[in-house]
């Protein structure tokens, strides 16, 4: 028998967009090599201090791949799929990643950016079927859900804070334990089972429960850290280790707030999140990508993250003094 090709498929890890990509990856690579032997490897990206890109001693594969992730200019990259503005960290990556495009488009193209989507998963579905004519509507209901829950586009702030429905709730277990052994574990079944499905498995369920237990309490710091500077809330919970943060929970306890800074502290980083509220009817005038980005960190107009060195503790205090400040004006 001869030896199965390897992909290897760096996506960003504890992050439900970043497993949903890499489903739909999957799918639209096993749709350009049907009968092939395929072997995928998954690996879980993180935004922690000097996570600037995938080294490239990772990229170990007959095919490499980066997704929702930021680029990265080595010439083993084969395929890369991403929505972030701040996906280039490095003056010569842009234009690597436009050379390399170009250089492919008679081809096809291998080489996707596009910061105007509201998520990587919704970005591979539409030139996957544009490009190579890959039928999307059998994981319909998992893009719709990534593209929702990425781009924040809920009714309200209160239904990612209550978790009622079970995707939800799957969107909490990969936030946080989606490293790379969940998605192996999780991408084929992704593929086979409906979201909706899947999400409501015993194996999820469980995962979840401890997560909801820790869910009022986590709201309750919320409540009683927060501070309301203007149009923006500032919340430092650094005096606690906390190895996940919950979402939106801001939004929903403060409305009226047009963004909100909160400050967490982590057994290996501090972690900067800022964002825009988008229920609270005020106009965003700040790209919150573009501040983070002055501090080494990334990611939307309307939402980002800062990571530092878990003894920066006072530099990270600063910093978020100074986007509130900034926020305000």
């Amino acid at each position: 028998m001869s030896t199965p090709r390897s992909i290897v498929v760096a996506t960003h890890g504890h992050c439900f967009d970043g497993l949903c990509s890499a489903a739909l990856f999957t799918r639209l690579f096993r749709h350009l090599h049907p009968g092939e032997a395929l072997d995928f490897k998954y690996l879980a990206m993180g935004y922690g201090p000097g996570q600037n890109g995938v080294p490239e001693e990772l990229l170990t594969g007959d095919d490499n791949v980066i997704l929702d992730y930021r680029f990265s200019g080595s010439p083993k990259l084969t395929w890369y799929f991403d929505h972030h503005v701040s996906a280039f960290p490095l003056p010569t990556d842009r234009s690597t990643f436009e050379s390399r495009a170009r250089a492919q488009e008679e081809g096809g193209g291998t080489f996707f950016h596009d910061g105007g989507y509201g998520s990587c998963t919704k970005l591979i579905a539409d030139v996957g079927a544009a490009r190579f004519d890959l039928d999307p509507e059998p994981l319909a209901p998992l893009i719709h859900w990534a593209d929702m829950i990425d781009a924040a586009r809920f009714p309200n702030a209160e239904m990612p804070v209550l978790r009622r429905e079970p995707v939800l709730q799957l969107m909490a277990v990969v936030e946080s334990g989606g490293d790379a052994a969940f998605a192996t574990r999780m991408v084929p079944r992704l593929l086979d089972t409906p979201i909706e499905e899947l999400a409501r498995l015993p194996e999820i369920q469980e995962a979840y429960a401890p997560l909801a237990a820790g869910q009022d309490g986590f709201v309750a710091r919320v409540k009683d850290r927060a501070l309301v500077k203007g149009p923006v809330v500032l919340v430092d919970l650094t005096d606690q280790l906390l190895e996940v943060a919950g979402k939106f929970v801001t939004y929903a306890l403060y409305p009226e707030s047009a963004y909100s800074v909160l400050v967490t502290r982590s057994t290996s980083k501090i972690k900067i999140s800022i964002g825009y509220n988008p229920w609270s009817h005020q106009e965003r005038k700040h790209d919150i990508a573009a501040i983070c980005e002055r501090y080494g960190g990334g990611g939307h107009p309307v939402v980002g993250a800062i990571s530092l060195p878990a003894d920066q503790l006072s530099r990270a205090q600063e910093i978020a003094g100074t986007v509130v400040e900034e926020l305000g004006r």
